[in-house]
């Protein structure tokens, strides 16, 4: 095998593990996507939660009053029943009825207080039964998500073991050090030379001298012959011919 075809051997894996690194940083995203999903529903749910809380809260304080005031009457009716003077016990009289106007106010309120209560409960259920449906579904594709992410992660290692084989597998060790030294800045590193003369990388239009050498290379590799390396004059990409 040659140094062409041991670097494109090495470069696949590469190409492999770009890939699978990209899904590595990509997954978490979408998985964040996924969840913010649940955000709005979930603001819903809470306003719900707190309508509900704040009808029932309204609900209770009248009740409480109008409880209050029911045993103020009765304290006043208790009181006038020991009242020996007309004067005192009309003026006892006076007090339990605008306390008892007070109450049946306060039980007014308390009635349409509570008529909130019913619709009250069902937004809250909708909302709930919304919040449940959607994070049921989220919570299945997270899991997926989780599912996909461990596998890429063993994918991954297990491409990592295999570069490790293809780099010791080049025999060349300058052209090994200049691929490793431009793959971070290029990629692909080696690329194909048209038959036209033009790099398959940048596109650019090479100098006769390199198709010529490029060509050399070739002749070289069918002989078992040692090959010489050959980059693009403009993106310094590995240049060989298909």
């Amino acid at each position: 095998m040659t140094v062409v075809e041991q670097l494109i051997d090495l470069q696949e894996v590469d190409g492999q593990i770009r890939e699978l690194e990209y899904e590595l940083k990509d997954l978490p995203r979408r998985k964040a996507l996924e969840t913010a999903r649940l955000s709005g529903v979930s603001a819903d749910l809470d306003a719900a939660k707190i309508n509900l809380k704040q009808v029932l809260d309204r609900a209770k304080s009248f009740e409480a009053d109008a409880e209050a005031l029911r045993e103020k009457i009765q304290q006043l009716k208790t009181a006038q029943a020991t009242l020996t003077s007309n004067r005192e016990y009309a003026q006892y009289s006076i007090q339990i009825d605008l306390v008892t106007h007070d109450l049946e106010a306060t039980e007014q309120n308390w009635a349409a207080a509570s008529e909130y209560e019913p619709s009250a409960r069902t937004r809250l259920e909708e909302a709930q039964a919304q919040f449940d449906s959607l994070k049921g579904s989220i919570d299945q594709v997270c899991a997926e998500l989780d599912e996909r992410i461990a596998e890429v992660k063993a994918a991954l290692d297990e491409a990592q073991k295999t570069r490790a084989e293809k780099v010791a597998a080049v025999s060349d060790p300058q052209s090994r050090l200049y691929y490793e030294r431009l793959r971070t800045k290029r990629w692909p590193v080696i690329v194909p030379l048209t038959h036209d003369g033009v790099c398959d990388g940048c596109h650019l239009v090479q100098p006769p001298s390199v198709s010529q050498l490029v060509d050399a290379n070739a002749k070289l590799a069918a002989m078992g012959r040692p090959m010489q390396r050959v980059a693009c004059t403009m993106c310094g990409r590995m240049l060989y011919r298909e």
